[in-house]
């Protein structure tokens, strides 16, 4: 028997399934409204409700976004897939049974690229499986009254405007080592989303939901151990902390010898802890049968080739774009295609004529502080990116200093316009005449003998001293490489 020096050390299995509310006006089988926030009850029907007679069509245009989400994840399309009942009985289910896809679903076995940036350690490339995704509706929304759950409720309320809208369920295969790698995961899933335009990922709005299937074991070749989903977690930092927290709490039952029971588990936000919900049901609980209502779903090979022309770049052919071609660092280039509007917006401003680094800093920083703190897209920005790439090219050709940028910025990100035109009316040139430093220089070197007399005994770093001087009586204007290039000569007597 290995000692504790040889025993394996604990790894966890984390998969995750992702529902991604499909962006559609109207709802899978039933031309209703999908609006968020209305009143509740109000955007139902016959058919989402489930009343005799009514029968179900689907919506074309959900078959086209789920078609093109699995385009972007690399997964094989079905030449046929159908669309099965699932059985439960619960108040948020109209019809006490989900339409969804179970055996056959719209398409299998696929993989995304995800960049994993672990705080204290070097960000790695991973390759997740992703085992299917299928097409299903929704259910409706309880509200319990006097608490997060049934249980100490006093009473329920049912809100059926959810019920029946679309919903792709991606399931990753347990390719998922840790909390980050969860969460960076379902980032990528999101971003993915969003650049396809086939839905908007937001996750305080439930437009996209994670269930993590979480269990640990002995070593990458031990079995399985017993799992445990977690329901409740509304941010990749909660998908990341619940799933730090399930391997800790797991690997001690193991070690106390307490069982860990097959189960569904909840993220309690407030607590920091999953807590017990109910236990695990298995596919056979549900009792799944082939819709009656619903034909065989079969997508030409035309059809396929008009879509798959249709998906744009997507982030991480982006990331390598950008780290490759363009010279910008994996941070740079990471933060650049998190979301679609600011990497359109960077392009524009390179394809403008900006330099591509000088660009990615005034974009990362300053500009996307302002988009932030003012909740809005870079879309809306009144500075066009055809006049920041002219502000950068004017830093580039040493007409203005940085430091001159920064004092128009507020203005043009308020207002736009031309950063020359604003230069010229303020007078913010900069001073690039030798003749006018050269002056300016010998005046400072006369009222500082002190400071000159020890630079020339050795204490060199003054020399910094009389360039801020300098950048100070010209208001910023004075070109600073050439005003080094003067005092370094002027100080050394040359």
């Amino acid at each position: 028997m290995a000692d504790a020096a040889t025993q394996p050390t604990w790894e966890a299995v984390i998969g995750l399934e992702i529902h991604v509310q499909l962006g559609t006006e109207s709802k899978i089988f039933a031309p209703v409204s999908t609006t968020f926030g209305d009143e509740p009850n109000t955007h139902i029907d016959p058919v989402v409700c489930g009343f005799p007679g009514t029968l179900p069509v689907l919506n074309h245009k959900v078959l086209e976004y789920a078609v093109k989400a699995a385009m972007a994840l690399n997964l094989n399309i079905a030449e046929y897939s159908k669309f099965d009942r699932k059985q439960y009985f619960y108040p948020d289910l109209p019809k006490n049974y989900q339409i969804s896809q179970f055996d056959e679903p719209i398409a299998k076995e696929g993989w995304i690229e995800v960049e994993v940036a672990e705080k204290g350690k070097d960000t790695y490339l991973k390759t997740i499986g992703i085992e299917r995704l299928h097409m299903e509706e929704d259910a409706g929304k309880l509200v319990h009254a006097g608490s997060d759950r049934l249980a100490g409720s006093t009473h329920s309320l049912v809100d059926y405007n959810r019920a029946g809208v679309a919903l792709a369920e991606i399931v990753s295969k347990p390719d998922l080592r840790t909390g980050r790698e969860a969460a960076e995961y379902a980032s990528e899933i999101r971003r993915i989303m969003r650049y396809l335009g086939v839905s908007d990922g937001n996750m305080q709005e439930g437009s996209l939901r994670c269930d993590v299937n979480i269990s640990v074991r002995r070593g990458p070749d031990a079995p399985f151990g017993t799992k445990v989903e977690i329901k409740n977690m509304n941010s990749f930092s909660a998908i990341q902390k619940a799933c730090d927290y399930e391997i800790r709490r797991q690997v001690k039952a193991y070690e106390t010898g307490e069982p860990v029971a097959q189960e569904t588990r909840l993220w309690d936000e407030s607590k920091q802890l999953t807590k017990s919900m109910r236990s695990k049901e298995g596919s056979s609980d549900y009792r799944y049968f082939p819709d009656p209502d619903l034909g065989p779903i079969e997508v030409s090979a035309d059809q396929l080739d008009k879509w798959r022309a249709q998906l744009p770049e997507l982030p991480a052919a982006k990331r390598h774009r950008y780290a490759g071609s363009m010279g910008l660092s994996r941070y740079d280039a990471r933060v650049l295609t998190d979301e679609q509007q600011m990497s359109n917006y960077f392009e524009a401003v390179v394809a403008a004529g900006a330099n591509a680094k000088l660009a990615a800093n005034w974009i990362t920083g300053d500009i996307a502080a302002y988009v932030n703190s003012n909740r809005i897209g870079f879309a809306e920005l009144s500075f066009q990116p055809e006049q920041l790439s002219e502000m950068l090219r004017l830093i580039d050709d040493g007409e203005i200093s940085g430091k001159i940028a920064k004092k128009i910025l507020p203005e043009l990100l308020e207002k736009g316009g031309s950063p020359r035109v604003i230069i010229n009316q303020r007078g913010l040139g900069m001073i690039s005449d030798p003749a006018a430093i050269e002056t300016i220089v010998s005046d400072l070197l006369a009222t500082n003998p002190k400071e000159v007399s020890a630079f020339r005994s050795g204490k060199i770093k003054l020399q910094g001293f009389f360039v801020g001087q300098v950048m100070k009586k010209t208001g910023g204007k004075a070109d600073p490489k050439l005003a080094n290039q003067i005092i370094s000569q002027k100080l050394k007597g040359e």
